[in-house]
């Protein structure tokens, strides 16, 4: 029983931060997405974004960089964190998981460029990718010390 309650609130927390992270790539105004421009930018270059906010790092706010880089990497890390604990077998492997996230990010970037919503971009893609791969680090250790430590108790 406590099991299934605790598999209930993990999907809750997915649920919930899923509808965060689309009302964030595809709604905020605060991140310009309420916004119509003729202009429509998008990056096929790997790194070619990551690079320039990173030699801006200097004349731009720390804000603004943070926001871009580490930001598009955050957003990602509860990907790898939760789906694994909602999934069962094979599929909470890390290359499952790791996909998973990959299509995810992928199906984004492509929906905001059909929709022209925000900024399509291959570093999004890299980054958001990244964040999966630390939450599921993140998982993976947080599993392991729960089996250390809980058969401490037993």
């Amino acid at each position: 029983m406590k099991i299934k309650k605790h598999k209930i609130l993990v999907a809750i927390f997915f649920v919930a931060y899923v509808i965060l992270l689309a009302y964030v790539l595809f709604f905020a105004e605060i991140f310009g997405r309420g916004q119509w421009s003729e202009i429509y930018r998008y990056n096929f270059v790997p790194f070619k974004e990551i690079k320039i906010f990173w030699k801006a790092r200097h004349t731009l706010s720390f804000y603004i960089v943070f926001l871009n880089l580490a930001g598009n990497v955050l957003a990602f890390v509860p990907f790898g964190f939760f789906l694994p604990m909602l999934v069962k077998g094979k599929k909470k492997s890390f290359p499952f998981i790791f996909m998973g996230g990959f299509l995810t990010t992928c199906l984004i970037e492509l929906t905001q460029l059909v929709a022209k919503v925000g900024c399509c971009d291959i570093d999004d893609v890299i980054l958001n990718s990244s964040g999966v791969i630390i939450g599921y680090i993140v998982y993976a250790a947080a599993k392991v010390i729960d089996r250390h430590f809980g058969k401490r108790k037993a």
